[in-house]
């Protein structure tokens, strides 16, 4: 696709020959600008374009796509302060490939291939490691679809779930730069920083949320995976995904509008019962379970809504989310007189104005506001950081992270660009407790952590 228009496939050399062929009558056409040479031209276009070799075949259509996102990421966590260019991982670079053709009149097959690139990751830089894990190149998407128009849409390969993106959604350009409900994109791989100064060596602020900083609800990852999905019916869709290994999800969403009002929202409830998936997309990881570590019971449950009110452009972005692991206690770690809080929640919100008031495009200003509360992950941490004892770890009982920000943005459509700017500042909280002979013996302490302030500048171009 080029400018937003899809090439058929041989039609730039069909064009191109056309051209080239035209040089010998280039006397002919001059006599005739009056009359034909329009209609001739077109005609001469699909005579070639049907007689042209292409590469791949003439059945199915191709359409490239993709986006560059990157921006310059100021940070400071009350000790240190620095800057750096990254791509932006709320939305991050990427290039695709997608097409689909007609079986029939009621049924027809597509597929998606997308690669995702980071030069250096917004979500995975430290404090000692300035660009980050996780840079280069990464597989999003690799799937094929079979459609019918009154049965729905099965989907087949690597992608996401059914719940993905179901606490994130938003109408506003905001989903680019600055997601509301997924905060970890902007800086949160920076380590813990406690009152001391000091910096912890396991723990990163992301991780307070959860085992890779995704919020409670959220579909997990990507998985090659088999998804059903609904046809549209009043602007309801529903979905469901089994995934390997043992992961299974369930969504519905509505997309419409209601009066003066364009509204998007979903809710989807997911379960996990392989142990080998805990890294992956249970709330808990950590110690070995007592007993066996083949099984565990991880369950998730969230939503969110955007609105937008089409004469003022004023928006709202809400999210919620739930994640319980019935397990979490019955590990090594916790076979003591302690416990671990074994369930995740968090809300967040998201209100400002969206409005074309220069030809340019759409300007957005905003503000927000986050909060999550929740389990241990099993996870441990220095002692000393922590402000249990001088040696060893500290289990992790519990943890909060609150942030609040605000930002503006504006589109250049004619050059499919939007340029941001957000800041977001952020609090946390760390409860922790003392490890006597691999167990949590308590007394609970919480960690004195410093306050963490980020500032994310930069565009992204569309194409």
């Amino acid at each position: 696709m080029i400018g937003g228009v899809k090439l058929r496939g041989g039609l730039v050399a069909a064009t191109a020959a056309g051209l080239l062929l035209s040089v010998g009558t280039a006397q002919t056409f001059a006599a005739d600008l009056g009359g034909n040479c329009c209609a001739d031209l077109e005609e001469r276009i699909a005579e070639l374009e049907a007689t042209t070799a292409r590469k791949g075949n003439r059945k199915v259509s191709l359409t490239v796509y993709g986006q560059v996102n990157q921006g310059v990421l100021a940070w400071d966590d009350g000790f240190e302060s620095n800057v750096g260019v990254y791509t932006n991982d709320n939305s991050r670079t990427r290039i695709g490939f997608r097409g689909n053709a007609k079986i029939n009149g009621e049924w027809s097959a597509g597929y998606r291939l997308e690669i995702g690139v980071r030069s250096a990751n917004s979500k995975r830089f430290t404090q000692d490691d300035p660009t980050g894990s996780d840079t280069g190149f990464d597989l999003r998407d690799s799937h094929w679809y079979i459609e019918n128009k009154s049965l729905g849409r099965v989907t087949v390969g690597r992608g996401g779930t059914a719940t993905d993106q179901i606490t994130e959604i938003n109408l506003t350009q905001t989903a680019d730069f600055a997601k509301y409900s997924d905060v970890e994109d902007t800086g949160l791989g920076l380590s813990l920083r406690n009152g001391a100064g000091a910096l912890s060596g396991q723990y990163q602020y992301r991780r307070l949320i959860g085992v890779h900083g995704d919020q409670p609800g959220e579909g997990e990852r990507r998985f090659d995976a088999v998804t059903y999905q609904t046809p549209t019916f009043a602007g309801f869709t529903a979905s469901a995904t089994w995934a390997n290994d043992d992961y299974w999800d369930i969504a519905l969403r509505y997309a419409g509008e209601l009066g003066p009002f364009k509204v998007a929202a979903g809710i989807g409830y997911g379960e996990i019962t392989d142990g080998n998936q805990t890294q992956t997309a249970c709330a808990f990881v950590g110690g070995a379970r007592v007993g066996t570590n083949s099984d565990t019971r991880c369950n998730q449950f969230g939503g969110s809504v955007s609105i937008l009110h089409n004469p003022t452009g004023l928006f709202l972005n809400a999210a919620a989310g739930v994640k319980e692991d019935e397990l979490a206690n019955n590990s090594v770690l916790f076979s003591g007189p302690i416990a671990a809080d074994d369930e995740q929640t968090f809300w967040s919100v998201q209100a400002g104005i969206e409005r074309k008031w220069t030809p340019f495009g759409k300007t957005t200003i905003y503000g927000e506001y986050y909060d999550f509360s929740g389990g241990s992950n099993n996870r441990t941490i220095e002692a000393a950081f922590a402000g249990t004892g001088v040696a060893g770890n500290a289990a992790v009982l519990s943890t909060e992270l609150r942030s609040v920000g605000f930002g503006v943005a504006q589109g250049f459509d004619a050059a499919a660009l939007t340029l941001y700017l957000s800041y977001r500042h952020v609090e946390a909280d760390l409860t922790a407790s003392q490890i006597v002979g691999g167990v949590a013996t308590g007394p609970a302490t919480a960690a004195n952590l410093e306050d963490l302030d980020l500032v994310f500048a930069g565009g992204i171009i569309k194409f």
